[in-house]
């Protein structure tokens, strides 16, 4: 006669320990490889390490865990590193602030041979984005807003002010690459992605949290992107675009996660054929 709800009060038990604890709290290391059309072959097998969306101060990200997160990704040696924005965040339940300048130095131990390139999030802007941008290029982060940088190896990484905050313009962005050569384009959010050209080779955002409780219908309604859930997480094709979005590492608003588990990603990026030589 009890079994049921005994089986119900459990289920909820576990439920709610798995997304207000054990799921945030354990970072996954995602490996995907991703095939580019016009890759240049010169750059097949080219490594990119994607942080997002850390929100430092929230009750299960703290400057340690930071810390631990460099580490593994220097461990694995990517040629490139792509920071994707939202470092701090004091608006969390049960936040705690973390000084922006402790997460940038935590930060700027990052290596790789073609740079660690940055964008900022909404949540950097709320929480005074000059100071987190000023702190991240202090540790020798190349902080991108609507602009580029030739990171070597013919390489360009672009970078585009956050679409919720500021201005978002592709075109300044876009303007010092030359017309034929391969662009990473760096993006928090993944709204500003069907006005890509397909002259980018990859864009990396984050922002979107992988639902940050996927689950049906609640999804479509928490993910904060003008397209709902469309690009809450992986990779995404239109036409000779290609969009890889991050379930980034922190959460916001509530300290939860429900089937959207933190990662980084690592990306071996490919050339599908037919690329610039």
């Amino acid at each position: 006669m009890w079994v049921a709800p005994r089986l119900i009060a459990v289920a909820v038990a576990a439920a709610a320990y798995r997304a207000l604890w054990w799921e945030p709290r354990h970072v996954r290391l995602t490996r995907r490889a991703v095939a580019l059309p016009r890759w240049p072959e010169p750059l097949d097998g080219l490594r990119v390490a994607v942080i997002a969306d850390l929100h430092t101060g929230a009750p299960h990200v703290s400057l340690a865990k930071v810390s631990r997160v460099v580490e593994r990704v220097n461990a694995e040696r990517p040629d490139l590193v792509a920071l994707l924005g939202d470092y701090v965040d004091t608006r969390v339940a049960g936040a705690t602030r973390v000084a922006p300048a402790a997460v940038a130095s935590a930060l700027g131990r990052l290596r790789a041979p073609l740079g660690v390139a940055a964008v900022l999030g909404n949540h950097d802007w709320a929480e005074g984005g000059r100071e987190i941008g000023s702190a991240l290029a202090g540790a020798g982060i190349a902080v991108l807003e609507n602009k580029a940088m030739h990171a070597g190896r013919g390489l360009w990484v672009a970078g585009v002010a956050d679409a919720g905050m500021r201005d978002p313009d592709l075109e300044a962005a876009l303007a010092a690459p030359p017309a034929d050569a391969p662009v990473v384009l760096l993006s928090h959010s993944p709204d500003v992605f069907q006005r890509v050209p397909e002259r980018v080779s990859l864009t990396l955002s984050g922002h979107t949290h992988g639902a940050q409780v996927d689950l049906p219908v609640v999804r479509d309604k928490v993910t904060p992107s003008r397209f709902g859930a469309r690009y809450a997480g992986g990779v995404f094709e239109d036409r000779a675009r290609v969009l890889f979005v991050s379930r980034g590492i922190g959460t916001s608003g509530l300290p939860v996660r429900f089937l959207a588990p933190p990662e980084v990603a690592l990306l071996e990026l490919r050339s599908r054929g037919g690329g610039r030589r």
